[in-house]
């Protein structure tokens, strides 16, 4: 099941990736539009639903994986690989997706098309370089 979990929660990264990066490309290219397109729409709502699934497969795997929850100790504050899975990774990721949230039920109280997009650029691209900036890249290229 464990294994399971980490497979999904990896390809669940490269489509939160690239919708995200879709998302932020859109609204940034639509800063100065009339009119909040459906693509513009779809693709942060695409961005929003599958962040929030990988936070909640990530969830499910921290308390199933060896490397989460249960290697809780000083220790583990000693090794860097450790570390960012047990604390970095975790929080960094959820404060992007808690700003891919905001960005997102920003953008749908906002009435102007340029204010929509500037709320999923601002807010999803901030997401976007936390979730980036704490992937375990040594592992997830290998």
């Amino acid at each position: 099941m464990y294994i399971g979990f980490q497979h999904l929660h990896s390809t669940l990264a490269y489509l939160v990736l690239i919708a995200l990066a879709i998302a932020v490309v859109l609204a940034a290219t639509g800063l100065k539009a009339e009119t909040y397109s459906k693509a513009q729409a779809n693709a942060a709502k695409i961005g929003f639903i599958l962040s929030h699934l990988m936070l909640v497969v990530g969830l499910l795997l921290y308390f199933l994986s060896p490397l989460g929850f249960s290697n809780f100790s000083g220790e583990a504050m000693g090794n860097s690989l450790a570390r960012l899975y047990l604390v970095e990774h975790p929080f960094a990721n959820i404060l992007g997706i808690i700003l891919i949230t905001i960005g997102y039920s920003r953008a749908k109280r906002q009435e102007l098309a340029s204010a929509k997009n500037k709320s999923v650029l601002i807010f999803f691209g901030i997401g976007l370089f936390l979730i980036l900036s704490r992937i375990p890249w040594s592992v997830w290229l290998a």
